[in-house]
């Protein structure tokens, strides 16, 4: 099994076979006790291919990512009773707190051009400002939390786009391409929780969900640092 985790090619098929397993499974069959079989081992099985393949170089990236890996873990099984406003209070805080541990895992000490930094701001600010405005009417109570959730993937998406250059490219775009989907599973998952329907919205959600997991680690066990100065 351990070989098998070792090799990219295989756990690819295994960990993408599973995702669609699991996007049928919320699809087609009641929610207990089926999707608490089906979902937990996805995040499982990325955790293990990460432990077993990482060569992190830093004294805190192994811990950063761990912790932020079994932060989304946890959020994945409370999210399954999405129905319940406690459950997904819950789920929003571990998600959040996820994403800032990645953050941390994504920082970096080297130094970087402002002025690549501004048609980036405006870019998101108006992402952030917009997917607020659409959602607003629905989060009520959620509204304090969602914003700091919002603002915590902006600074995830913002570490991940200054890794350019620090980074080897494959690294780099697999991050980055993977905190991307990330943005747009939750920015689904806000309208579909807070505003309306989508057409297609479960199995896409989870599919991007699943995808941008797989990307970022894999992006970090790939990770080799080309910049050797460091300014601070």
């Amino acid at each position: 099994m351990i070989d098998f985790l070792k090799d990219k090619n295989k756990f690819t098929i295994l960990f993408f076979s599973l995702l669609i397993a699991d996007i049928l499974v919320k699809l087609c069959c009641p929610v207990f006790p089926y999707r608490y079989i089906s979902k937990p081992p996805i995040l499982i099985l990325l955790i293990l291919f990460y432990y077993l393949n990482q060569s992190e170089t830093g004294k805190n990236g192994f811990k950063w990512t761990m912790i932020g890996l079994s932060f989304f873990l946890t959020a994945d099984v409370v999210l399954i009773n999405l129905e319940c406003k406690i459950s997904l209070g819950i789920a929003l805080f571990l998600v959040s707190l996820a994403k800032l541990f990645f953050c941390f895992r994504l920082s970096h000490r080297f130094d970087f051009k402002v002025r690549r930094l501004i048609p980036f701001s405006i870019i998101m600010f108006s992402y952030t400002v917009g997917l607020i405005s659409l959602v607003y009417d629905g989060l009520k109570g959620f509204f304090v939390p969602a914003l700091i959730s919002f603002f915590i993937s902006l600074l995830l998406f913002q570490f991940a786009f200054l890794r350019k250059g620090v980074v080897n490219n494959k690294s780099y775009r697999l991050v980055f391409f993977g905190v991307v989907l990330f943005m747009i599973s939750e920015g689904l998952m806000a309208i579909k929780t807070f505003r309306t329907d989508l057409p297609f919205q479960d199995g896409l959600i989870m599919f991007c969900y699943g995808a941008s997991m797989y990307s970022i680690v894999i992006g970090i066990v790939n990770e080799r640092v080309i910049k050797k100065v460091n300014l601070f």
